[in-house]
C-alpha cells in the first residue's frame, strides 16, 4: 500500500532509490518503505519498485535488514557496496530519487554507478508520507500516550532553583520509562521570560516563583513521534499571564473547531492568527503546526502560505503561541488526526491553567 501511493503521484520511472550517507544524513522514507524499526542503515539503499521493495544492506546492519522479509543483498566493504549497487541499477532507465534528503555526495555515486537518468520524486514520498496507515496511526497514538503521561507529571517534578536542564533530564528518564525509545527531538525547557523563544535550547537558567514553565517535548516509539507543549506558571501567576494562557487555549480551540477534511491549511491558520492579533498584534510568529509521523517535521504544515489541503489521516500538530519579548510566552500544542468531520485528539494531558 504505500509503496502504491508513491508510484501513483510519481513521475514514471523504473525504480526508486533511497540512498543514505553517514547519520545524521539519513532518509526517513527509507524506513516509510522498508517497515524497519531497529538499524541506522548507514550507507545502505532501498530500490523500490511498486509491488516490492530490494534492499542492500551492509553487514553490520544484515540481522536488522532480515527482519523486513524482502530480498536483501549485503555488502562488507565499500567497493562492493558500489558493485553492488551496479548491478542493481544496470538496465534501469529513469531512476527516482528523493533530492530531498540525498546528499550531493549520495547522488555523486548514483550518477558513477549508472547511465539512468535521475528524477526527483520527493513530492510524491511527501504526499505519500503525509496520511498514515494504520500501523503508523498505532506508534502514533503510542507515543502521544506516552508523551501525554510524562507531561501529566511535570507539575510533580517542577522544584524552585531548579534549572531547565534538570527539568528536561527528568522528562526525558520519564519518557523512556514509559516506553519511548528516545525523546523525539531534544526536551525544550523554557523558564520565565525564555519562554518568549520559541526554539529556547534548555540551559541553567534557574527556576523562580513567577515564572512561566513552558515544555516542548516528544517522544518517539517505533520510529513513529509524537509532540506536545504544555505552559505552567510557578508561584503566584500575574492577570497577564492568566490573560495570555486562556487566550491561547481559546485560540487553539477555534483552531479544532475548524480542522477536517477538505478545509486549506491556511485558512486555519490565518483563522488564529487573526484572533489572537486582536490582544497581542505582531505575538504569534510561526505556523499553527505541523505534519508528524517519521520526523517531527514530516513534509506537511499549516501556515500562510501552506498550499495544503486536510485529507484523512494527516496527523498534525496544533500549536498556537504568543511571545512577548523580555516577558515570557505560552505555546499549548497537541496532536491530531484529521478524520471527515474533524479532528481525534491524540495528546491527552490538561489544558487547564495550572500555576504551580
Amino acid at each position: 500500500m504505500r509503496l502504491t501511493k508513491i508510484f501513483e503521484n510519481a513521475p514514471e520511472v523504473d525504480a526508486i532509490v533511497l540512498t543514505n550517507a553517514a547519520s545524521p544524513h539519513v532518509d526517513m522514507s527509507f524506513f516509510y518503505v522498508t517497515g524497519l524499526i531497529s538499524g541506522i542503515f548507514e550507507g545502505c539503499s532501498a530500490i523500490v519498485y511498486p509491488d516490492h521493495v530490494e534492499l542492500m544492506s551492509s553487514a553490520l546492519e544484515e540481522e536488522s535488514a532480515r527482519k523486513g522479509g524482502f530480498d536483501v543483498s549485503v555488502f562488507s566493504t565499500r567497493e562492493e557496496g558500489e558493485t553492488l549497487l551496479r548491478g542493481k541499477l544496470k538496465g534501469l532507465k529513469k531512476i527516482g530519487i528523493n533530492a530531498d534528503e540525498l546528499t550531493y555526495a549520495s547522488l555523486l555515486k548514483l550518477k558513477k554507478n549508472s547511465e539512468a537518468e535521475f528524477v526527483d520524486v520527493s513530492t510524491a514520498i511527501n504526499k505519500a508520507r503525509l496520511t498514515k496507515d494504520e500501523e503508523e496511526l498505532s506508534r502514533i497514538r503510542t507515543a502521544s500516550d506516552i508523551i501525554s503521561a510524562v507531561s501529566e507529571e511535570i507539575p510533580q517534578l517542577v522544584q524552585e532553583g531548579m534549572t531547565e536542564q534538570e527539568l528536561a533530564a527528568e522528562i526525558n528518564y520519564s519518557m523512556q520509562k514509559k516506553g519511548a525509545s528516545q525523546p523525539a527531538f531534544p526536551s525544550l525547557v523554557c523558564f520565565g521570560k525564555n519562554a518568549s523563544e520559541p526554539h529556547h535550547s534548555s540551559d541553567d537558567t534557574p527556576l523562580r516563583k513567577g515564572d512561566f514553565v513552558l515544555c516542548d517535548i516528544g517522544a518517539q516509539y517505533n520510529r513513529y513521534v509524537s509532540d506536545i507543549t504544555r505552559t505552567f506558571i510557578f508561584g503566584d501567576a500575574e492577570e497577564k499571564q492568566k490573560a495570555m494562557y486562556m487566550t491561547v487555549l481559546q485560540s487553539q480551540t477555534l483552531a479544532l473547531e475548524h480542522m477536517k477534511e477538505g478545509v486549506e491549511g491556511s485558512d486555519v491558520h490565518i483563522a488564529v492568527k487573526e484572533f489572537l492579533d486582536k490582544s497581542y498584534p505582531g505575538r504569534f510568529i510561526h505556523g499553527l503546526g505541523h505534519s508528524i509521523g517519521l520526523s517531527v517535521h514530516d513534509g506537511g504544515r499549516m501556515s500562510a502560505d501552506s498550499d495544503i489541503t486536510l485529507e484523512r489521516g494527516m496527523v498534525f500538530t496544533v500549536e498556537p503561541g504568543v511571545y512577548i519579548p523580555g516577558y515570557g510566552g505560552v505555546r499549548i500544542e497537541d496532536d491530531v488526526v484529521i478524520t471527515e468531520k474533524g479532528v481525534d485528539i491524540l495528546t491527552t494531558a490538561s489544558k487547564e491553567l495550572q500555576v504551580l
